[in-house]
C-alpha cells in the first residue's frame, strides 16, 4: 500500500505551523497545549463539559491535493479516549468554514496506527451535523486534531505521523 508521509515530527519534516484552539473561544472552560518533541506532536489537556467541552490543536493554511488517496493515517499512543480528526476545505455552509470530522478510539498506552478513509469524513459547522457537501480531496486547506468526546477529565494523545493512504484498508479501525 503506498502512502504519503505529510509529517512525522522528525527534524527536515514539514512544520504544519500547529496552534491551540479551545473552547475558551465560545465560554468554554477546557484547556489544552501540545509540544513537539523527539519524533512526536504531545497534545494535552482537561476538558470541561460545562461551556463547550473542546480543546483542538489546528495547522495553519495548508494547500493539500490527496485526490489520489483514499484516506489519512495516523500513528498515536493515547489514553483510552476517542479523539476527532478534522480536515477544512474551501467548501462553505451560509458563507462559514466547514470542517469534515472523523472519530478514532484510542488504546490507553499503546502505539495505534488508525486509518480514517475520506468517505467517512462528515461535514459539521462548530459541531453540527451537516447534510453535506462530501469531502472534497482536492482542497484541503487545514487539518486538526479534537479531543471532543463529552467527558471531562486530562487527556493526552501523542501524535507521530500523518500519512495519506491510497488503498482502503476496511472501516475507520486500527491496523
Amino acid at each position: 500500500m503506498n502512502t504519503l508521509a505529510l509529517t512525522d515530527f522528525h527534524p527536515g519534516s514539514p512544520d504544519f505551523g500547529w496552534y491551540v484552539q479551545n473552547d475558551n473561544v465560545m465560554g468554554g472552560r477546557s484547556e489544552g497545549g501540545f509540544q513537539i518533541a523527539a519524533g512526536e506532536l504531545i497534545f494535552t489537556g482537561c476538558t470541561n463539559t460545562n461551556g463547550g467541552g473542546f480543546s483542538s490543536i489546528r495547522t495553519h493554511a495548508l494547500n493539500l491535493d490527496l485526490s489520489a488517496y483514499a484516506g489519512i493515517r495516523v500513528k498515536v499512543r493515547a489514553d483510552g479516549r476517542r479523539y476527532t480528526w478534522g480536515i477544512k476545505t474551501d467548501e462553505r455552509w451560509l458563507g462559514k468554514p466547514i470542517t469534515y470530522w472523523a472519530d478514532f478510539a484510542t488504546v490507553a498506552d499503546v502505539t495505534t496506527v488508525i486509518d480514517l478513509p475520506f468517505a467517512n469524513f462528515l461535514p459539521r459547522f462548530r459541531g453540527t451535523m451537516l447534510d453535506g457537501p462530501a469531502l472534497n480531496t482536492c482542497q484541503i486547506a487545514e487539518f486538526a486534531l479534537y479531543q471532543y468526546d463529552k467527558t471531562d477529565g486530562p487527556f493526552t494523545i501523542r501524535l507521530m505521523s500523518v500519512e495519506a493512504y491510497e488503498s482502503v484498508a476496511g472501516p475507520a479501525g486500527f491496523r
